[in-house]
Parts: structure tokens; sequence; C-alpha cells
């Protein structure tokens, strides 16, 4: 039955349940607030009440335009206020609580925005400049911030809590007509998205003072339910038990196949995974046929795609828990048999929660699909994260880590071939956490993080959430930007000063903010100090300045000198360092390289390129930069400022490196930093389906991701625990495998010549600081990298290490040189350097019971700066069948 047309151009639906004390005064101060120009109507929503709220509205009925939608509230307050909607032809709706916690005289502010157009709904908000919360005690505040934050990836609000908001009655209607719970402004915003107009006013909300609250544990379980389903969960109050029974049947399938596996003598890494296996293959149909089947209506993808998207979420579950039990042995010391079991519920809570998300969802109409990226981009993010957290101290370091980890031993405000901010975050976190692989890199992953606020920041402010969401997945996903959220090297800082640059500088350039040139100079100049490359972005600006006429101005303003001032300032411990030495490390950097022989690498940028973003990152490049028709399809407006931004602080330092590849060679992370300025442009482009020029699928980016996660996860597998069937590298060169077992044996071989000659001797990598940056590290004693040299003392580079061991200290001093192959330590040429020299010695390294390479070493005695050549070798016990390789695990 049709409700007469009332005139109302607002109605006001008021969801009530026992509200007698207060629903009088309520009525008359909302009705009051009423005009000739905007007449309004008040719908109250009646969700059962029996203390006479009911009567109460029935007199009201008689005398003012309002009337009672009575409903028995099985959906709660969602359900009874769009059973309510319904009732009206009100264009307008504004929904506040019957308890006087949202203002009635706030009524006019929050609905003139939608007359005017101006927008689609609008919030009032508690925690806006100017809203404010009386009388609330700190638990109650906290429990709003939880429940706010949980909401936050799903609406644009500071305040998404809120149930005090005005909106098109249009836009009301357009959820999900199975909503419930008590939030149905969040069910507006998933459906919305991108596409919704929202905005925010100030009120002063203030708790009630007649009547009980109706929150409690069964509203606040019904809210996180309804979060999950808006967020793409196939979540239910039916199949909660069905999904904890088929987990806890897999946790069981995959122990005790452990445990008979291990006993019948297979190894740590191919028992775990044959159990999962077997454990993963018997929960599929349970899942698919049992936990998480679909009522009549209801529908969810099916066939292979599911089947594929089921093998990926196994792979990545399976990775990680690889490294939480790689964890729990290698670092904790737990027996296998305990260690699986964490590493056993870790996998079933992960594979679980995405089946749910992602491999059995429903397919629902009613949420968006920009909500639909932002969750992914959740997932993404938190797999990410768990990944590095888990593997950040088992994974050997990389021997330009343990360089660095030098540097920070050696303490200083510049060195030869990077500036100083690598070393001083380093020896931040050795200094918390000691001399561990975690402490090593524990601001690695800080910088990811900075560098990610500020990429988010940036895209957010060029094309919004859902874009911002997206910018920061593909921070975390591309192989660049992974590798730097986990490696401790000069990188890593630098990407979060370049992305904090950026970010600054969209904010001077076309926000128009003048005291954003100081965040410039801030971020500008401590990225000096970790790396010179940032330095490009100087010329960016100004390329930037002169082709926008609008930004122009700001080289007449005082403020981009103040902020070059201030990066000035902060790089000026560098130039002092400089100054002392010679100039040394611009000369390394820059002449060094300028002089070099000539060497065409063009080629080699191009794939350097392909490698740090992918071939699908590369077309995704090509298509925004370049004049064509995937650039116009990617923007409305594809030569706007932003537009431009983008251009121009990619494209100006690539083509300082295309220019210098044709003359000399490059490095492959060079390019890394520069593709910040492309993410937000790239996430624009995901967001608004938008192909790509090279790959006309839109489902490129998604397999991207599928394959990378997995790639991911598996090399760390196999740096820890290895993979069944991949061999370790003959060789220790550039992985970090067995490092920690080469400094077990390198040891070994140092106490038997120590015990030997009576004296400690120094230990001397042959190449160029990988052996001797891993035995400081990874030496037998806390003080190793005191005894530990570079190849300089025999004449050849050694970097750093020519700065911190002057050879005339080494006089007389026994030295053990350890190299990845025979050759250089077989060099007659040694023979000059010592009164005498032994034989060459090989050991064999394992790494899990398998093979892990090996290292050849010898012995000098009485270092010397230039001598005649070897005349006797001194007979030790050492040296019996010291040519031949120990073949024993371990050493």
């Amino acid at each position: 039955m049709e409700e007469p047309e009332t005139g109302a151009k607002i109605a006001v639906i008021i969801p009530t349940l026992n509200e007698f004390e207060n629903i009088d005064a309520l009525l008359a101060a909302v009705l009051a607030q009423g005009s000739a120009e905007r007449p309004l109507e008040v719908l109250v929503a009646d969700g059962g009440s029996t203390d006479g709220t009911v009567e109460c509205v029935r007199r009201w009925e008689e005398r003012a335009p309002v009337r009672l939608v009575a409903s028995k509230g099985r959906r709660g307050l969602a359900g009874d206020v769009l059973a309510a909607a319904e009732r009206t032809q009100a264009p307008v709706i504004v929904v506040m609580d019957a308890d006087f916690s949202h203002p009635p005289a706030s009524l006019s502010r929050l609905v003139a925005p939608i007359i005017a157009g101006e927008s689609d709904m609008v919030v009032g908000s508690r925690y806006v400049p100017g809203g404010l919360i009386a009388g609330w005690p700190w638990r109650r505040r906290i429990l709003s911030r939880l429940g706010g934050a949980l909401a936050w990836p799903l609406a644009d609000l500071r305040d998404p809590m809120s149930g005090f908001f005005a909106i098109r009655r249009d836009r009301l209607l357009a959820v999900d007509p199975a909503a419930s719970g008590f939030k149905i402004g969040l069910e507006v915003m998933a459906v919305g998205g991108d596409a919704l107009g929202v905005g925010e006013v100030p009120i002063a909300f203030a708790d009630r003072v007649r009547g009980t609250s109706k929150i409690g544990l069964r509203e606040l379980a019904a809210y996180a339910r309804r979060l999950m389903v808006l967020a793409g969960g196939s979540v239910s109050t039916g199949n909660a038990a069905r999904f904890a029974g088929v987990a806890a049947f897999g946790f069981i399938v995959d122990l005790l196949s452990f445990h008979a596996l291990f006993a019948a003598g297979l190894g740590l890494a191919a028992a775990h995974m044959a159990s999962f296996g077997i454990a993963a293959i018997s929960s599929y149909a349970l899942y698919g046929r049992w936990a998480f089947a679909k009522p009549a209506g209801i529908r969810s993808a099916s066939g292979w795609p599911r089947s594929v998207r089921f093998l990926v979420i196994c792979a990545l579950a399976l990775f990680l828990r690889g490294g939480v039990l790689a964890v729990a042995v290698d670092v904790w010391g737990w027996p296998p048999a305990l260690a699986m079991a964490l590493a056993a519920a870790t996998a079933a809570a992960v594979s679980g929660v995405a089946t749910a998300f992602f491999v059995f969802p429903p397919l629902h109409p009613y949420v968006s699909r920009s909500v639909r990226w932002r969750m992914v981009a959740v997932a993404v993010l938190a797999y990410v994260v768990a990944l590095r957290v888990v593997f950040m101290g088992v994974v050997d370091l990389l021997p330009e880590e343990a360089y660095y980890w030098n540097y920070a031993q050696h303490l200083d405000i510049g060195y030869l071939d990077h500036p100083p901010m690598v070393a001083w975050l380093i020896w931040l976190g050795t200094g918390l956490f000691g001399q561990t692989e975690f402490a090593v890199r524990l601001a690695a992953p800080l910088c990811w993080l900075a560098a990610a606020l500020f990429s988010f920041g940036l895209a957010r402010d060029l094309y919004g959430k859902t874009a911002a969401f997206i910018a920061v997945s593909l921070l975390a996903v591309l192989p660049f930007f992974f590798a730097m959220g986990l490696l401790m090297t000069p990188d890593a800082p630098l990407i979060a000063a370049w992305a904090g640059t950026l970010y600054f500088l969209e904010r001077a350039l076309l926000a128009e903010r003048r005291k954003a040139w100081l965040g410039v100079g801030l971020c500008l100049g401590l990225g000096l100090l970790s790396k010179y490359t940032i330095a490009l972005l100087a010329p960016a600006a100004l390329v930037f300045l002169l082709l926008d006429a609008r930004s122009r101005r700001w080289l007449r303003s005082p403020w981009p000198y103040l902020g070059a001032a201030i990066a000035t300032l902060l790089f000026s411990p560098v130039v002092a360092w400089n100054a002392a030495h010679d100039w040394a490390s611009f000369a390394f950097q820059g002449t060094r390289r300028l002089g070099a022989a000539p060497e065409f690498s063009l080629h080699l940028l191009a794939g350097s390129i392909l490698l740090l973003i992918t071939p699908v990152g590369v077309a995704a490049a090509f298509s925004i930069l370049t004049p064509t028709a995937g650039l116009r399809q990617a923007f409305r407006r594809p030569f706007d400022r932003a537009g431009l931004f983008t251009a121009a602080f990619t494209l100006t330092p690539l083509s300082v490196f295309v220019a210098f590849s044709l003359f000399h060679p490059i490095k492959l992370n060079w390019t890394g930093p520069l593709w910040l300025a492309l993410l937000p442009a790239l996430a624009q482009m995901i967001a608004a389906g938008r192909h790509l020029v090279l790959f006309r699928r839109a489902p490129a980016w998604g397999a991207t991701v599928a394959i990378l996660l997995p790639l991911y996860g598996a090399g760390f597998h196999y740096l820890t625990l290895g993979l069944p069937g991949v061999p370790f590298p003959r060789n220790l060169q550039g992985l970090p495998v067995a490092w920690r077992e080469f400094g077990d044996a390198a040891g070994g071989i140092e106490r038997q010549v120590e015990h030997a000659v009576g004296q400690e001797p120094l230990l001397v990598g042959m190449d160029r600081y990988f052996l001797s940056s891993q035995l400081a590290f990874y030496g037998p004693d806390d003080d190793s990298f005191q005894n530990t040299a570079g190849r300089g003392l025999f004449g050849s580079s050694g970097l750093m290490y020519d700065y911190w061991f002057s050879d005339a200290r080494q006089a007389g001093r026994t030295v053990i040189i350890f190299g990845f192959e025979p050759a250089p330590l077989s060099d007659d040429r040694l023979a000059k350097w010592f009164r005498e020299l032994g034989p060459v010695g090989e050991r064999a390294l394992y790494k899990a019971g398998a093979p892990a390479g090996r290292f050849f070493y010898r012995v000098g005695y009485g270092y010397r700066l230039e001598g005649p050549s070897l005349i006797s070798l001194r007979e030790l016990p050492l040296w019996s069948g010291a040519s031949e390789p120990n073949s024993q695990p371990g050493l």
C-alpha cells in the first residue's frame, strides 16, 4: 500500500526501541527545524517498543507530519530505516538517533549541501574540526575510534561510525535490501563507493541523559559480521561454525600427516609441504560443499577460476607457514613437532580467511567495485607485511647488507660509496636489538611504511582514496619496492625520502600550500643523506615550474629557496666528510663513473626496468606517459596539471638515466625510486578499469599479483628451509644462503690458526667486499669486524676497507685469506706480501642437510707491505689434508 504524498522535501527517520522518555521532546525539537521553504516530515521507525513509545508517536500523528513505521526489528536499525525510507517520497532523508545524542539544530547544515546539489550524503561528524563529544568515558572513546578504524577502508570519512546523516533518498534505497545491524550509513558508503559524493559537518555529540543504550555485545558482533560482508567476504552466522569445523579438520590432518612423514625420514621442508598439500586437498571440497554453501539466489564464482584462486591461496599460506616454522626452529629453538603446530595453525588461519574472501565470495551486486579494490589492497598489504615480519630475521644478510652493517661499526658522517643514512639506521636497530639480521633490517620496513604513507597521501590527493589504496598495494608488490621493504640498503631510506619529497611537492605545486616547501626541503635533505640520486628531483621540479604557467610564480617566492636551504643544511655533514677526504665520495659517484670506458647499456636499462616494475608495469607506464588512446582513456583531461606532475617527475629522472646508459654502464636498481611518481596514475588506471596499451585485458594486474606473491614466498622459503628438488647454488656469491654456516666454518679455521700461532689472525676476503663483510658479521666473535679487512691490503680496491684498515698497522700479522675460487688465492703475486704462505684449502658448506656451496682459504704468515717470495712453509697440524674438501656438514 502506497503512502499519501505529503509534499515534504525532507524526511527525518528516527529509529526507536523503547525511547518513551525521549521521543516526545525530540519530535518537538525536530519539527521546529522545518520551514515553509523546506517542509519536513518525521518517520519513527520503531523496532518493537513496549514502553509506550508507539502510543506517544500515535498521538503525534494526529496533529503533526509524523508517521509511525512499525517493525519487529529483525534486521536491526538498518532494516527499520530502510522500511521507513520506502514509505516516504521526500527526495532528502535525514537519519538520526532518538536519544538526543544528535543535535536537531544541525539538521539544516546537513541537508543544505544535498539540496544545493553539492553532495549525495552529508554526515554529522564528531571528529572533524569543530566537532566534539561531551561526557564520554575514555573506554567508549577508544571503542568508537576502533570501530571507525575497522570501517576506514570502506568509507571516505573521519567519522564513519556516525549515525547522524542526510542523504538523497535514491542513494539510501540503493543499498542491499537485506542490510542489517545498526550502521546503515556504512551500507550506503559501501554501495556508493567512489561515485558517492560524501561530506562531513561538525556536530556536538552528547551522550544520552534518559533511557538505556541498546548497544551490547550482540550488536557489536553483528557490526563486525556485517563489515566482513561489506568487505566482500562469505560470512554469516550460519557458516561460522562450519568454517571453524573445516579449519580444525584441516589442522588435524596437517599435523598427523607431518608427524608421519617426518618420522618416516622426510626432511623438515619436504614433510611440512607434503602435509600441507594433503590437508588442503582434504579441506577444499568441504569448504565448497558445506562451509560456504550458498543459499538459493546467491551466486558465487565456480569452475576453474575458483580452483586457480584456491591454489594461489594455498601457495601463499604454505610459504608463510614455512617462515613461521623456520623462526620457531632456528631462532626460538623449538622442537619440530611444537614448531609445526604453530606453523599449521598460521596456515589454517590464513588459508581459511582468504578462502572466505577470495575463493568462495558471494557475487554481491550491492558492494561497489571501489570497495572490492580497497579490500584486495588491504589483503595484499597484510600478506606482504606478514611475509616480511616472518622472514626478515631468518634470511641471511645479503653481502651488501653486511657491508652496510660494517658502516655502522665504523660510524661516520660520510663514506666512500654512499652517504651515511643507512649506517645511522643500522646503528639504531642493532643498538636496540643486538647483532641480528632482524636488527640490521629493522629500519627497512619502517622506511617502506613511511614511503607507503606518503604514497597514499599523494594518490589520495590526486585521484581519491581507492587509487590511494591501490597505489600502496603496488608499492607492496612491485619487485623493487617489495625488496626495499625488507633489505637494508641505501635505497630503503631513499624511497621514503623520495616519496615524502613527491608528496610535499604536490602539496606545494598543485595544492599551492607555501609551507609545503619546508617539507620538500626536509625530505630532500634526508634523501641526500641516503643516496645522491634524489637530487634528480630538483631538475624535475624546475621542468614542472617552467611548463606549468600557474606554478611559475614560485620562482619569485622565497619559499622554494627556503626549502633548498633546509636540504643543503641537512646535507652539509656529507659535504664536510668529502672536504676532509679529498672529495672522494663525490668523485667515486661522479667523475669515476663518467670517466669509465664507454659502454652502451640502454638495453640493460630497459631490462632492469622490466625486472623492477614487471612487464605489465612497463605497459602501464607506456599507457600513461605517451599521448595515446590509452592515455586519453585513463584520464578525463589527459594533459591536466596532475598528469603533468606525473610526467615531469617520472620522465625527467628517467631521461637522465637513458642518456647515461648510451655511453656508460648502469646498475639494476637505479631507476627504482623514480617510479614512485607514476604509482598514483597507475593506481587510478586500475581503479577505473582501463585497459593497457600493450595488454588489452584488464586482469593483467590480477595475474601479476597472483604470480609475484607466491614467487616471493617461494624465494624466502628456498633461502631458509630450501625447496625439495631445488639445489642451493654452488658458491655463495650474491645470495643470502649459508652465510651463517660460512661464518661458523671460517670461525673454526680461525680458532685453529690462533691456537697454532698464538695470536688472533686477520681475516681478509679476496673479492671486492662480499666475503670480508660477511666474515665480519657472521664471524666467531661479536667484535669480528675489528679483525676483518679487505683486499686493499694486497694492492686492490677494497672500498671502505681501505679507510678502515691501514696496511701499515697490519705488519707482522697472520692473515687468513678467503675466496670463492682458488685462483685468486693461488696467485704468485700474493707471496710478496708474506713471509710464508700455506697451501690453499677448501671447505664445503651444507644448509638444511643439503650442499650449499664452498669456499677456499689460505693462511699467510708475517704480513708485510712488500717482500721476497715464499721460501719455506710452516708445517702445522691444520694443513693435514687441507687441500681436500671437507665433506662433513657444517664444516
